[in-house]
């Protein structure tokens, strides 16, 4: 949120980093305006932008479009300062991504691994790709502001690593930090996947995207939640981790979380996968079960609508709770949106009410595949470019 200047006289006046969040949205790009927006004095601004300026965030340039007079210097953020690095680690295939600090993609890779491979295995190869990436677009003399991480399941934010989760066997308790220590010496951040997918459409949506839900529908099922514009994970991050919720179609059928009667064990990806091998059918994965519907398999169509429907049965309890003005869907059945959310729509606005209905839309994710990998970047960019951390970095 931009900084703007306090009616009462016994308000702080504005940090660097207040100065710098002006720049950066774009609220400001002369000294004039800053002293405006702030209620700073023409050196009070002037000293705050030789900081940002030392500290190679803001530029400042002549503006040749003046006509007459002499031309304002322009202030901008400087992009090109340095670059962050993101994976968005899944149960068998990893995205990578080296990206700008406006948020562009630089470069991007993808890693598929075994399902059940764990950290000492898979992280060594993540952080050479990613390497490998930095050097492949000419950025290895770059500043490496943060690393960004996303993984399925719980994951504990403050400790970096993944938090009781029943898929990621081997990952429980393992901090994931130290396996970029030759990397970067960086702060490497951790979130839940669809956490990270909710911050990637944010990141496009900021303005209109104040109360959404985001459905990860893949090998397993997850939501990233915003409300008031913020992102909730919960007392213990574990906020939308709602694929192992009881549900009565579920009853009996065991779970791969250990329990029985989960969502999951009707409506995850694996069980679909599932139900079709027991068919006969030669099917590995939730994307080759995507791509039978999407070329007009009956059976595939109907076992990805019925996941939608049966999804949309428990998510409409949270529609009714959160009143969200956007459902968003994303994970491997998305690539199948039509079938998907056909069976999503007709229960979710069959069995919310019809005013938390009322206004709300469904779409399927802004960047697709990328989703993860592009919502990394954008926690790590959201901590280390706010006004307190660039406050912070300039010694308070």
């Amino acid at each position: 949120m931009a900084y703007m200047r306090s009616s009462r006289p016994s308000a702080p006046p504005a940090t660097a980093g207040e100065v710098f969040a002006l720049v950066r949205d774009g609220a400001a790009d002369t000294r004039t305006e800053l002293g405006k927006l702030t209620g700073l004095s023409r050196s009070a601004v002037a000293s705050r932008v030789a900081a940002l300026t030392a500290l190679g965030l803001v530029v400042e340039t002549e503006d040749t479009q003046s006509t007459g007079g002499r031309p304002p210097a322009r202030l901008s953020f400087d992009v090109d300062a340095g670059i962050v690095l993101a994976a968005a680690i899944g149960r068998s295939r990893s995205q990578l991504g080296v990206f700008g600090l406006g948020g562009e993609f630089l470069a991007s890779d993808t890693v598929d691994q075994e399902i059940g491979v764990g950290p000492n295995e898979l992280m060594p190869q993540i952080t050479k790709r990613l390497e490998a990436l930095i050097h492949d677009v000419g950025r290895a003399d770059s500043r490496i502001l943060g690393v960004g991480l996303s993984i399925p399941g719980t994951a504990d934010t403050a400790r970096g690593c993944s938090l009781d989760s029943p898929i990621m066997h081997g990952w429980d308790g393992v901090p994931l930090a130290p396996y970029f220590a030759d990397t970067a010496s960086a702060p490497v951040f951790l979130d839940n996947d669809a956490n990270a997918m909710v911050l990637a459409e944010r990141r496009d949506n900021r303005d209109h995207f104040q109360n959404a839900l985001l459905v990860k529908a893949s090998t397993g099922l997850g939501a990233g939640i915003v409300a008031g514009g913020v992102l909730q994970r919960g007392s213990l991050g574990a906020a939308g981790e709602f694929g192992h919720t009881k549900t009565a179609a579920a009853a009996g059928v065991a779970c791969r979380c250990g329990d029985s009667g989960c969502l999951e064990a009707i409506a995850g990806g694996w069980a679909i996968v599932r139900a079709l091998q027991n068919q006969g059918r030669d099917v590995g994965h939730i994307r080759g079960v995507v791509d039978l519907a999407v070329s007009g398999d009956p059976e595939a169509r109907r076992l990805i609508r019925d996941s939608g429907r049966q999804i949309g049965e428990t998510l409409a309890g949270a529609v009714n709770l959160l009143n969200p003005e956007v459902l968003v869907v994303g994970g491997d059945m998305a690539k199948a949106y039509d079938i998907f959310v056909a069976g999503l729509r007709e229960t979710v606005y069959g069995n919310a009410t019809a005013l938390a209905t009322r206004a709300l839309t469904i779409q399927a994710t802004t960047h697709g595949d990328f989703s993860g990998v592009i919502g990394s970047a954008a926690m790590v960019l959201d901590h280390v470019l706010s006004a307190r951390a660039v406050d912070d970095a300039l010694g308070g």
